[in-house]
């Protein structure tokens, strides 16, 4: 039911603001932008909310949204319009998915985490893995030793 509700939060919001980017300031069709924000919506949650944030920090895991914004923005209108402008339609549209996309990635963080700390999982978040090193791991032969060495 979390991931319900997070994914219907994250689409309606998409829907108005692409509406806004998209529709009214480049002239989009609604149903357009409709394909475009389903498609979007549901790659970036389980591509940059569900498998890169978990693993990295906020702000990774907003570039990798934005660079998947830009992409399929730009991909999708090549193919559902015919418009002269798609790179700046597609920077714009996905600077503005960005910023929510970090907003976004905050209340994930405060209420995905409660909810999986009441279930018992514990998010490992920044996992940091150190390797040990040691002179006992290469042991040396008394007879490949130096003179000075004796």
């Amino acid at each position: 039911m979390q991931h319900f509700k997070a994914l219907a939060l994250k689409f309606l919001v998409s829907l108005v603001l692409l509406y806004i980017i998209l529709g009214i300031f480049f002239g989009m069709s609604f149903v357009n932008v409709f394909i475009i924000t389903a498609i979007l919506g549901i790659t970036a949650y389980i591509l940059g909310d569900m498998v890169i944030l978990p693993r990295s920090s906020n702000m990774i895991a907003t570039a990798a949204d934005f660079g998947l914004a830009f992409l399929l923005i730009w991909f999708l209108s090549s193919i559902l319009t015919n418009g002269d402008n798609l790179i700046s339609m597609s920077i714009a549209a996905a600077l503005g998915v960005a910023l929510f996309e970090y907003l976004f990635h905050l209340y994930l963080l405060r209420n995905m985490t409660k909810a999986n700390n009441e279930k018992g999982t514990i998010n490992q978040g920044n996992l940091r893995y150190n390797t040990e090193v040691s002179e006992d791991l290469t042991p040396v032969r008394p007879d490949v030793r130096s003179e000075k060495d004796k």
